[in-house]
């Protein structure tokens, strides 16, 4: 599941690492890779991701196997991680030359023992495989949506959620129609809602009247201990379970792990 959104501050990363976490304690086998040289999402998971350490960029410009730069989450034994370093900057530049650059991640990822149906690799196989992306449509998002199977498209409840929208929903039909038919958005989440107002209930009936069943019923509420728990290096799964704010991904992850169970 690709979670991607070019809008800045929307909760991408927030939500990738608390729905990662909150489905691992679901009893679900998630991965985690970390796509933004930023490294926030590593940082939130308290992996390591000082430069020099494997991770998503050795994967995309070395052709590194995904087995050698995965890392175990400490916190939640069913959660695992790819970092991302600040090489990871660069690494759109060092592509430019390389043939299929679009592809590598999906190769990378598809080459892992752990992936694919039940059938194929039997019941420890990974669950869910979240990518978290840059706020930007460059070559490293156009990897993800390439690898991906199905999208996440996290909208803060506010005037200009959907602004940018358009764009991206269009990127993905150019990836869809010449580079992964397979490529679906299937989950919209809702993030930074504020109940007290009204502007957020107007963004949040134009998103469910535009898109329908793909929104998760739950929305993610404004969320002091949501922001606070990553300078714990922490998800707020563990920082504070009984907060507003992870008791609503919680109940995210249900919606997605009931609605987006695979058949196979």
């Amino acid at each position: 599941m690709v979670v991607a959104n070019q809008k800045g501050g929307v909760g991408k990363t927030t939500s990738t690492v608390n729905l990662a976490a909150a489905l691992s304690q679901l009893g679900q086998r998630v991965l985690v890779i970390d796509l933004d040289p930023q490294g926030n999402a590593s940082t939130a998971l308290n992996v390591d991701h000082r430069r020099g350490t494997p991770s998503t960029y050795d994967l995309l410009v070395d052709g590194a196997a995904l087995t050698d730069v995965i890392t175990d989450c400490p916190e939640l034994p069913n959660l695992k991680v790819v970092p991302a370093t600040i090489d990871l900057a660069g690494a759109e530049i060092e592509l430019v030359s390389v043939v299929a650059r679009e592809s590598r991640l999906h190769k990378a990822i598809q080459a892992h023992p752990l992936v694919g149906t039940a059938a194929d690799v039997g019941p420890e196989r990974f669950d869910f495989v979240f990518v978290d992306c840059p706020p930007s449509l460059g070559l490293l998002t156009l990897n993800a949506l390439v690898a991906g199977e199905e999208m996440m498209i996290p909208i803060q409840a506010e005037y200009y959620a959907l602004e940018g929208l358009g764009q991206l929903l269009e990127t993905v039909e150019m990836v869809r129609a010449h580079l992964n038919q397979r490529l679906s958005v299937s989950t919209i989440l809702l993030t930074m809602y504020d109940a007290r107002t009204r502007l957020a209930a107007n963004v949040a009936s134009e998103v469910r009247d535009h898109f329908g069943d793909t929104v998760l019923k739950t929305m993610v509420p404004r969320s002091v201990r949501v922001s606070e728990a990553p300078s714990y290096s922490q998800t707020v799964m563990t920082y504070d379970p009984a907060s507003p704010g992870a008791l609503s991904y919680l109940e995210a992850a249900r919606e997605i792990a009931t609605k987006g169970a695979p058949t196979s």
